[in-house]
């Protein structure tokens, strides 16, 4: 069973030993510095503020991920904000189901927690899986933003995916 919560300090290492490019080239923005900056937002807000946050995905009480959100805005603010949600689930616990049911949770916390009408997620043209992991956590697909995100040294188009509050179930 798949469930979201807050970071620890005692799980701030998950941050140390994420992937590179080899382990998943989808996630590969290019060297990070070590985790002290992720420590002093921490230190700050336990990484969830108002215009976004991170949480631990957790399976069998390990952490095998994470989720973020930001806001994304599309006209005059609050009322037409989004949240853009991004995932990472390290490469051994992949392919077993946790980014669906992750991705669902956090989209279903969104909307219970804030007045947003839409929560939305990119990924790869490429990014089979993960297409197909939006898709089973209810999301639709909308198109392609071309040339939209810089990862790796090149340029790579993106395939958009949404929920909107009317897709929520009851």
């Amino acid at each position: 069973m798949v469930t979201l919560r807050m970071f620890t300090q005692s799980d701030l290492g998950y941050f140390d030993h994420l992937p590179g490019a080899e382990e998943d080239p989808f996630s590969f923005y290019g060297f990070r510095e070590s985790g002290g900056r992720i420590r002093a937002q921490f230190a700050e807000n336990q990484l969830v503020g108002e215009a976004g946050g991170t949480l631990a995905v957790v399976v069998g009480g390990s952490v095998v991920g994470d989720v973020q959100w930001h806001v994304v805005p599309y006209g005059l603010a609050p009322m037409s904000n989004s949240f853009n949600i991004g995932i990472r689930v390290l490469p051994a616990h992949q392919g077993q189901g946790h980014g669906t049911a992750a991705q669902r949770a956090i989209a279903d916390y969104l909307f219970a927690t804030y007045l947003v009408n839409r929560v939305e997620a990119c990924t790869d043209v490429d990014n089979a899986a993960e297409q197909r992991a939006l898709e089973k956590a209810g999301f639709t697909r909308e198109g392609v933003l071309r040339g939209a995100q810089w990862r790796a040294g090149a340029w790579h188009d993106l395939v958009v995916f949404s929920r909107v509050r009317s897709d929520q179930p009851g």
